[in-house]
């Protein structure tokens, strides 16, 4: 078995240039790393490259048997504990990542025919930046049963490994459809029959006001909120009722609110 102690290595280069958002592009490739992620991937059937082991580190040895007779399947890489270190962004590296394969959809014109129009609610988010609320907010749609989410082209970069981490396996469940064009792509969406839903605090309209039923939910900017133009195309605006003085709350928390008043309703009916 060969193990890598070079960091001058071609496929160490490699995976440190992962972790630049234009190279895991031009790639279509991204890092996920831990033994939890790692049997996330394996379940989900995701289309894992390599996986890199670190031959001497101790928690390695964590790793369950059944989950290293399915690791061992893959293709391995086995590198020392000095170079594994140069490779992690996690504070208690557990000795194990891997190269995936991405599965985002990139947008035509307008996405359409990426899109699953049998569900009931669709998220799309407008420039979220926050990679920790992007991964929650993936996690929480997964949470529902929602198997897509769109993004609009200035939102965070869904493979991002903040993001990856945060969302705790979801990214092998939830279709990301990148929208080059959001507008034109939630006009395409209204023809289909659905109406767009906007987070807005110029209305008088709670989140309990509306069926989620045939719905875009759009999640607007941390600091400005759902840019003008998609709140014009809107068909309704919705806000969360607030017993206190704050205004607004975290995108990921709000997200996670009116989902969660679908799910109620989903149960009721």
């Amino acid at each position: 078995m060969q193990v890598i102690s070079s960091k001058d290595n071609e496929f160490i280069k490699h995976i440190k240039k992962l972790k630049d958002k234009k190279y895991r592009e031009l790639n279509n490739e991204y890092i996920i790393e831990g033994i939890k992620i790692i049997e996330e991937a394996i379940n989900e059937k995701a289309k894992i490259k390599q996986v890199v082991i670190c031959d001497d580190c101790e928690k390695t040895s964590n790793i369950p048997k059944d989950l290293m007779y399915e690791i061992a399947k893959q293709e391995c890489v086995y590198v020392t504990s000095k170079l594994f270190e140069s490779l992690t962004d996690v504070t208690n590296p557990q000795g194990i990542l891997a190269i995936v394969e991405k599965n985002a959809m990139k947008s035509a014109v307008a996405g359409s025919e990426e899109i699953d129009y049998n569900q009931d609610i669709i998220i799309a988010l407008d420039d979220i930046q926050d990679p920790g609320n992007l991964g929650t907010i993936l996690r929480t749609v997964d949470s529902i049963g929602i198997n897509q989410i769109l993004v609009s082209k200035g939102t965070a970069d869904s493979y991002n490994p903040k993001v990856v981490r945060s969302t705790m396996g979801a990214i092998f469940r939830v279709k990301i459809i990148e929208c080059e064009d959001l507008e034109k792509t939630l006009k395409e969406i209204q023809k289909h029959k659905f109406e767009i839903v906007v987070t807005s605090l110029q209305t008088e309209n709670s989140i309990y006001d509306i069926d989620y039923k045939k719905k875009v939910i759009v999640i607007g900017n941390e600091a400005n909120g759902v840019e003008e133009k998609i709140q014009k195309l809107a068909d309704k605006k919705i806000k969360i009722p607030m017993l206190g003085k704050t205004e607004s709350l975290n995108a990921s928390v709000a997200t996670g609110i009116i989902l969660y008043e679908y799910v109620r309703q989903k149960m009721k009916s």
